[in-house]
């Protein structure tokens, strides 16, 4: 795969996973992962918002496990951190388990309350794969996030939008800012999950490009990376019959389509 065009791949969800198991298997442990992807999810935050209050919201999996993260390493840089848990702390598995051990603040329930006197929200309760329509507390809580006016700093994804896909799963809150890792997915560009993200970041978290190899993607981001090194450049001594010609055949009487080829034709 050319770099150019591996810089605009789109992995969808399965193939993401498959990226975070090829670097477990080159030997980066899941933990350094996920360390990883929170310490990127401050880095951004930091880098476009003022310190203040911050409200983490977590769900039960790897991307609540990667908001414990962020909600530590903000509170270490100062941040007053308040830190949401959509599960019970018992339920969590994995490295989210481990990364909710590390925190030392206090877990609360979902209440609307937690929102109260926040600068800041970091929506980290469901990633990419979300397959389902979120439903109960989790719908409240994601309700809460689009009615408390605050700007909301989604985690992967805002949570609810489906990865693949960019459908809405039933409710998804507007992100000011979108922080994803390795690559995007087709949902960050695909409506109506594009309207969602915001400013969308992503970040290198340790997964070696080589694994793009192995996974080799089929979709790819229509922009300059993809295509602009096949661009023909003109020599400084070419002349207009040195670079092509178009002919463009149009209806007589509906010539607006005609008219933009030929205008376009002749820009390039």
């Amino acid at each position: 795969m050319q770099v150019t065009a591996a810089a605009s791949a789109l992995l969808t969800c399965a193939e993401m996973a498959k990226a975070d198991a090829l670097a477990v298997a080159a030997g980066v442990p899941a933990e350094q992962l996920m360390e990883a992807a929170g310490a990127a999810v401050v880095a951004a935050i930091e880098a476009r918002f003022a310190r203040g209050a911050a409200t983490v919201v977590c769900g039960p999996g790897s991307n609540g496990g990667d908001g414990f993260v962020a909600a530590r390493l903000l509170a270490q840089r100062g941040w007053r951190v308040k830190l949401q848990l959509a599960a019970r702390t018992e339920a969590l598995g994995g490295e989210a388990a481990r990364a909710a051990g590390r925190w030392r603040g206090a877990i609360e329930p979902l209440s609307p309350f937690g929102l109260r006197g926040a600068d800041l929200i970091v929506d980290a309760l469901f990633g990419a794969g979300l397959s389902r329509d979120v439903e109960g507390e989790a719908r409240e809580a994601i309700e809460m996030m689009i009615g408390s006016g605050r700007p909301v700093v989604a985690v992967d994804v805002p949570s609810g939008v489906d990865g693949d896909g960019g459908a809405v799963r039933g409710i998804a809150a507007p992100a000011r800012l979108t922080v994803t890792f390795f690559r995007r997915k087709p949902g960050h560009l695909l409506l109506p999950g594009r309207t969602l993200c915001g400013e969308t970041v992503v970040a290198d978290i340790g997964i070696p490009e080589a694994a793009l190899e192995t996974i080799q993607p089929r979709a790819f981001a229509n922009e300059p990376a993809l295509w602009g090194a096949r661009l023909p450049r003109p020599a400084p001594g070419a002349h207009k019959f040195a670079r092509g010609h178009a002919l463009v055949l149009g209806g007589r009487l509906l010539t607006g389509a005609a008219r933009l080829a030929a205008r376009a034709a002749l820009r390039v």
